[in-house]
């Protein structure tokens, strides 16, 4: 049923077999044998995408019930078995997209009740000091610069797309250069973003000096901004895809070598008595965002 519902949700082999940690033949498999059980097709396959039938709609309600219901059940069983208790700090940067961290965080609750958790919301950099300092236990970030000898676990990457508005001149092109870009007005993020220093360095290598004339701190005001023609912003490609970016056009980056846009989570080297671990144990069902 797992595999039923990301391929569902994700319309791609590919990519539904990265969600479930499976290598995709054995998910296609998986979906065959639950066909040849059920006696219907669920999918119509095609080279480029891949749609739930009528039969695979109807079951799909059902499966996301049993799924559901499987997590609450694991979660009761180890709630009352499991007393874990005291402080859990973490930070995370916002809209990561490879992870859902408010819906880990609520299960991580619901499992160990007794813990506290303290949360905070800043930038990728801003959280490694903080994980370094010993004022968190554990970061969601979206870099991999100055983490040093921090326990650290690859989670996802994607690579960096061009927003503009669909009346650019830009909007038309199959590729963005950046080599061309340094006459554009950009809208990003502070530096303390993970994505802003990824930018930052990707013009600096090429020699291309660009203006960022709007500074944000958060995704929806960046998005409103290139909605009103006030800049262009390159952003992680999961950006792109948020219903505040429908009228928006995404433009693919020419390969230059840049580095792709890569999340993690870090954790504190020292903490033996952190609840940090428990948390990470969660990260192998936890929803992308």
């Amino acid at each position: 049923m797992e595999y039923l519902v990301a391929l569902a949700d994700e319309r791609q082999f590919t990519r539904a077999a990265e969600v479930t940690g499976v290598s995709q033949s054995g998910l296609s498999a998986a979906i065959r044998n639950l066909e040849v059980e059920l006696g219907t097709k669920l999918f119509t396959r095609t080279t480029r995408k891949v749609e739930p039938t009528e039969a695979g709609l109807a079951l799909l309600p059902f499966a996301r019930t049993m799924l559901s219901s499987a997590t609450e059940a694991r979660d009761a069983v180890v709630q009352v078995s499991h007393a874990l208790a005291g402080t859990l700090r973490v930070g995370s940067e916002q809209c990561l997209g490879v992870v859902d961290v408010a819906s880990l965080l609520e299960r991580f609750h619901r499992r160990y009740p007794l813990v506290e958790i303290a949360f905070t919301q800043a930038g990728s950099h801003e959280l490694l000091t903080g994980v370094r300092d010993g004022d968190l236990d554990a970061a969601f970030v979206a870099t991999s610069d100055h983490v040093g000898v921090l326990p650290r676990t690859v989670l996802g990457q994607e690579p960096v797309v061009l927003l503009c508005p669909p009346d650019h001149p830009l909007a038309s092109r199959p590729a963005a250069d950046r080599a061309e870009l340094g006459g554009e007005s950009f809208i990003d993020f502070h530096p303390s973003w993970a994505v802003r220093r990824l930018n930052d360095d990707a013009f600096t290598a090429r020699g291309v000096h660009r203006r960022v004339r709007f500074t944000v701190n958060d995704v929806h005001t960046l998005l409103d901004l290139v909605d009103r023609g006030l800049g262009v912003a390159l952003v992680p490609r999961h950006v792109a895809a948020k219903p505040q970016a429908a009228r928006l056009v995404a433009v693919p980056v020419a390969p230059d070598g840049a580095a792709d846009w890569v999340v993690s989570v870090v954790t504190a080297a020292d903490r033996q008595d952190s609840p940090s671990p428990h948390l990470l144990e969660l990260l192998t069902a936890a929803p992308s965002c």
